[in-house]
């Protein structure tokens, strides 16, 4: 297989995956807690549904987690930060609605900005570092 990208293309990606993880980092207030990749899955497809989704459904959003119990404990920390807020479900007494919390939908747009910036400028970088090739 030839190789499509070259060595400075590839470190130039490394580094862009770098600049958006801290942006991701920054979210937090830099607690590293909440860098793992099962926050990003939680907090990602939480943010893709406009609407409150049933508390049963989040915990399979994170798709890494295998243990229902072991997800529950997840969500459970971003609900206690504040991050996703937890509701009652009219439609069904028996489940719960949670949802981003405005504040932490407010930063992932803010975040996700950051991320597509980092994505032009990369691939002006990329195509740079093409012609120098």
């Amino acid at each position: 297989m030839a190789k499509q990208y070259n060595d400075a293309q590839r470190r130039e990606y490394l580094h862009m995956i770098d600049r958006v993880g801290l942006a991701w980092l920054k979210i937090f207030g830099d607690d590293t807690e909440f860098y793992s990749t099962n926050y990003w899955d939680l907090l990602n497809r939480l943010w893709r549904n406009a609407k409150p989704v049933r508390k049963t459904d989040a915990l399979g959003f994170m798709t890494a987690v295998k243990s229902g119990h072991t997800a529950g404990k997840y969500l459970e920390r971003a609900i206690e930060r504040g991050f996703v807020v937890e509701t009652e479900n009219p439609d069904d007494a028996r489940s719960r609605l949670v949802a981003l919390s405005p504040e932490m939908r407010s930063r992932l747009d803010g975040f996700f900005d950051t991320a597509v910036d980092e994505i032009g400028q990369t691939h002006g970088n990329l195509a740079d570092l093409a012609e120098k090739a």
